[in-house]
């Protein structure tokens, strides 16, 4: 029997209803873009208690005329989980931040939003308008390259205002990422004399480790244009140049984001450079991967596998590369020579993966 015979009309009205939250998804990821081009968190987070509607739409230049269409907005954020609200007995709605809305808040120090705009930006966006047509071609690699006629990691350098988002989102994720690994997983430095950022982009990772462990000689290797256009520090060393070519000697490397932007001959040829790069791991020489670790079921959360899903086919839209499950990583380390990993699960969405030879 095909799935659709005997189809009840509540069932198709369920249907309906599961199509369209589909359809209109994108409503909340282009209404959390615009709440940050308001400053509508920062906002609420200076002003150190429940801010009123009126005293809101104050702060941010919205004019009497757009109230109403801006409470509407603000009833989505709160269903959302970003905001909070409540009524007094004047029946006046106030709001507060949520836990949510902790890592989109400058003060904090952790703030995601240069990320969440670089993921947001029409030059991410507008390739999906091609991934169809893509579908039916052999070439080019990605739908990112048919729609801009260039490969994302050209287009960083090609397209300086592009780049400038690249460097700024990626940096803003790596400053919040680096916090929990120095202050969760600090063992990982310990004995580590020397190390290098691999496709570092800011150095973000690289200054701050500096800053925890002064001793540790700290070196960024990225493509010449990333390097020209990054704040530099004398804190740390700076090495342009191309990663599947030579990455400088360390004890530790790190690869942030790396290997899920590149096809699986690319990271074995990757995966060689960094074998040469440090000791063997009686010597103290360890590769730090930072990455996710596909679990293709539900058994662990729906959600969690949704958004791993999300970026698997997030990278095969704008790059060649993958999220991959433990037996594919597993096969890259084999296949460039690396005779131990070890999984730390210790980065929500993704993990450590500390591997060596």
């Amino acid at each position: 029997m095909a799935a659709t015979d005997g189809v009840t009309s509540k069932e198709l009205l369920e249907a309906q209803s599961h199509l369209w939250n589909h359809i209109f998804s994108f409503i909340n990821s282009l209404s959390l873009k615009c709440a940050l081009e308001l400053g509508l968190f920062d906002a609420i987070n200076n002003y150190k208690k429940p801010i009123p509607l009126n005293e809101l739409a104050k702060t941010l230049s919205i004019p009497d005329a757009r109230l109403q269409n801006f409470e509407r907005f603000l009833r989505l954020l709160v269903h959302n989980g970003f905001l909070s609200q409540t009524s007094t007995d004047a029946s006046i709605d106030s709001y507060t931040l949520t836990t949510n809305s902790v890592p989109l808040i400058k003060e904090k120090g952790q703030s995601i939003t240069p990320f969440i705009e670089l993921m947001l930006d029409e030059t991410l966006l507008n390739p999906w308008q091609s991934l169809s047509a893509w579908f039916k071609t052999e070439t080019p690699s990605t739908a990112f390259e048919m729609f801009h006629g260039t490969f994302i990691w050209e287009a960083t350098g090609k397209m300086p205002e592009f780049g400038k988002l690249m460097r700024e989102g990626l940096g803003s994720d790596s400053q919040s990422i680096i916090k929990v690994i120095m202050e969760d997983c600090g063992e990982l430095f310990e004995g580590v004399k020397s190390l290098v950022e691999v496709a570092g982009g800011t150095g973000t990772m690289a200054l701050r480790i500096k800053e925890k462990f002064p001793e540790v000689k700290c070196t960024v290797l990225d493509l010449p244009h990333m390097i020209n256009a990054m704040e530099k520090s004398d804190q740390v060393e700076y090495v342009a140049g191309d990663m599947f070519e030579f990455i400088p000697p360390a004890d530790m490397l790190i690869l942030k984001w790396v290997c899920h932007g590149w096809s699986d001959e690319a990271c074995i040829t990757l995966l060689k450079r960094c074998k040469e790069a440090i000791p063997t791991q009686e010597n103290g020489g360890k590769a730090i991967i930072i990455d996710k670790v596909m679990n293709t079921t539900d058994e662990i959360h729906p959600k969690l596998t949704e958004t791993q899903l999300h970026f698997d086919i997030h990278m095969m839209v704008h790059t060649t590369g993958k999220q991959r499950t433990e037996k594919e990583w597993k096969k890259l380390f084999d296949e460039a020579g690396f005779k131990g990993y070890k999984i730390i699960p210790a980065l929500g969405l993704r993990s450590i993966i500390e591997i060596y030879h």
